[in-house]
Parts: structure tokens; C-alpha cells; sequence
């Protein structure tokens, strides 16, 4: 169950449950409405606003909305969220062991937000990520290239690195890392700048393009994006859907696997210390089985992502930490259950 939370952070935690639980959007776009409507409140003003029992005055805040940012105001659990919790932790059960690999896992290091194909702001996919009790979260939106999902120019990019730096002054200890999900050419080559990567905490590169080249030739330029000195983790690296999904410009099919030389990759992986992607959406669910006990036979390091793109998605871990127990990865290899300042030594060496 939560903690007590602020208002607004209470607010979004509910969103995030009920977007969980599939319940009708208008539902949780009331609590991410409310939760806006009271970030832009100064302190004196919500307490005020308490007060004088006028918070239903405000545009955007109805009776359950506005118990909710009355009990959190006082330090409490709101009655809402902790039935919520209740019923939720119903839908999804978690066995023990898998709960205590998630318990493990201080952050995510692939997730997306609105400034490219994700659908939420930076800090309510932030928020939702404390809700969960993570530590840090690694904003790995798309790089140019990936036009389709809205990628980022290096000017672009730079602006993000403003924005997080000042949501990290608000949000802390809980810090965004900066980073991106880069595409990865089909020379080889990370598509941004080395000066902009070279800044950056996290890089996660992955193939997007060209996905049913021959193997020989997808193996050369998978073995050049790992060597490369900025890439950190190898993402969703056979590039699978095991189901179909809709996107903003239209459904994907389900697709196979792209063809490579996995025993040169991993031990690759293993070579120049980058991480392999246990990438927990469920369409994805990459790599298969077969190939991460490889990769942990060879040795790697992994990451366990969700690739989300809605806060609701960050909850996903669960699926790769599943994965990661049937196929024997252990938990001191999964590098994002290292602290954020030996995670970021990690990085930058």
C-alpha cells in the first residue's frame, strides 16, 4: 500500500490505478484534471482553499477529487486510493519470488513521455514512477530519426535536458536521469550527436528500421552499436511482437524476430559492458527466452525495462521480472537495482 503522498501526487497515483484496471478514460482523466488543477496552487492557497471547504469552486475538482487532496493534505492515505489498491492488487497477483525481484528494482531505464510517442508530460510519468517507489527513471524518448514517433532534434533534445533539470530540483531525491532510446542506423551508427550523447545518463539504443535484413548484415551493425562507448543498454534486440498493437498511426501486426548472430552479441554484451534489455511490454516480452538464458550463460548484464509510454505502463516490470527468474538471471546482474550513483559510474565508464 502507498505511503502518504502529496495531494496531486495522490491524485495522478489514482489515474494510474485506474488506467491499470481499464477502467473508462473519462474516469482517469478526472484524478490527472484534479491533480493539474492543484499543482498550480501555491501552498498557501490549497490550505486556504481547504479551509474554507471551496476546493469543489475550483474548474476540474469534484467531491471524490476533492476528499482525496483533503486527506492527503493531511498526511493521509486517502479512503479512495486504498480501496483502489485493494482491488487492484487483486487483478494482477504477483507470486513471491517475482515480488521480490520487483522489490528489488530501483528504477526503469526505458520510458517515454508527450515530447515524443508517449502520452503523458515528463512529470506525471515521474510522479507515477515515486508512486510506484522507484528511485529514478531514465526519460529515454526517441531519437530524429524515428520521424514516426516524433523523435527529437538535437535542439529538442537540449530543451528536454532544461526541463529535467528543473523538474529534478522539485522532485527530489527522486531524479529523472536524462537519456534517450536511440535509433540505432543501419551502418551501426547511434543516430545523435556524440557531443549530446556524450552528455547524457542513460542510452539505450535499438533497432527500429530494416528489421527483416539478413543476419549477417543485422549482426554487424547490432556488433558496432554495442561497442559504441555511449550505448549502455541493447534494446528489445530481436525487435519481436508477440501480439499485435495499435499505435497513433495505425495497428502493427504481430512480427518475428529479426534474424542475428546471438552468441557474437551477447558476448558482445558481456565484452563492452552493456546491458541487455529485458523489455517487459506485452507485445514485446524481448528477448525470448531461449536468448536471455544465453545471455545469461554468456554473462551479461540486463536492464529490466517497461518501455512505457503511459504512466499506467510503469508497473509492467513485473513481466520481465517474471521472465528473469524462469531463466535463471540473477538479480545482482540487473542493473537497475543498483543505486542511482553506482548505476550512473556504471554508465559513464
Amino acid at each position: 500500500m502507498s505511503a502518504p503522498l502529496p495531494p496531486a501526487a495522490a491524485l495522478r497515483r489514482i489515474a494510474f490505478l485506474l488506467e491499470r484496471a481499464r477502467e473508462p478514460s473519462y474516469r482517469v482523466q478526472a484524478f490527472r484534471t484534479a491533480a493539474a488543477v492543484v499543482d498550480s496552487l501555491d501552498e498557501a492557497t490549497l490550505d486556504l482553499k481547504i479551509r474554507t471547504n471551496t476546493l469543489k469552486d475550483l474548474k476540474g475538482v469534484g467531491p471524490k477529487t476533492a476528499a482525496v487532496v483533503v486527506q492527503a493534505h493531511k498526511g493521509q492515505v486517502p479512503e479512495y486510493l486504498t480501496k483502489l489498491e485493494e482491488a487492484h492488487a487483486e487483478l494482477v497477483p504477483m507470486a513471491d519470488d517475482v515480488a521480490a525481484f520487483r522489490a528489488a528494482l530501483r528504477g526503469d531505464l526505458h520510458t517515454h513521455s508527450d515530447w515524443s510517442d508517449g502520452g503523458s508530460p515528463i512529470r506525471e510519468m515521474a510522479e507515477a514512477a515515486m508512486a510506484l517507489g522507484h528511485e529514478y527513471m531514465a526519460l529515454t524518448d526517441h531519437s530524429p530519426r524515428l520521424t514516426v514517433a516524433n523523435g527529437l532534434s538535437p535542439e529538442r533534445l537540449e530543451r528536454q535536458l532544461d526541463e529535467v533539470a528543473a523538474l529534478n530540483e522539485e522532485l527530489a531525491p527522486f531524479r529523472i536521469l536524462t537519456g534517450i532510446e536511440c535509433d540505432i542506423n543501419v551502418d551501426g551508427s547511434l543516430d545523435q550527436t556524440d557531443e549530446l550523447l556524450g552528455r547524457l545518463d542513460v542510452v539505450v539504443a535499438s533497432v527500429h528500421s530494416d528489421l527483416r535484413a539478413d543476419a549477417k548484415a543485422m549482426t554487424a551493425r547490432m556488433l558496432t552499436a554495442v561497442a559504441n562507448p555511449h550505448t549502455d543498454v541493447l534494446g528489445h534486440c530481436t525487435g519481436r511482437l508477440v501480439i499485435g498493437r495499435r499505435q497513433r498511426n495505425g495497428t502493427q501486426r504481430p512480427r518475428p524476430e529479426s534474424e542475428f548472430d546471438a552468441q557474437a552479441v551477447f558476448e558482445a554484451c558481456a565484452e563492452f559492458g552493456t546491458a541487455v534489455e529485458i523489455n517487459s511490454r506485452p507485445e514485446r516480452l524481448d528477448p525470448p527466452k531461449r536468448l536471455l538464458s544465453l545471455a545469461v550463460e554468456i554473462g551479461c548484464e540486463f536492464a529490466i525495462d517497461t518501455d512505457a509510454h503511459a504512466p499506467g505502463q510503469l508497473d509492467w516490470q513485473g513481466n520481465g521480472c517474471e521472465r528473469a527468474i524462469e531463466t535463471g538471471v540473477p538479480v545482482e546482474r540487473v542493473v537497475n537495482t543498483w543505486p542511482a550513483e553506482q548505476l550512473l559510474d556504471w554508465t559513464r565508464n
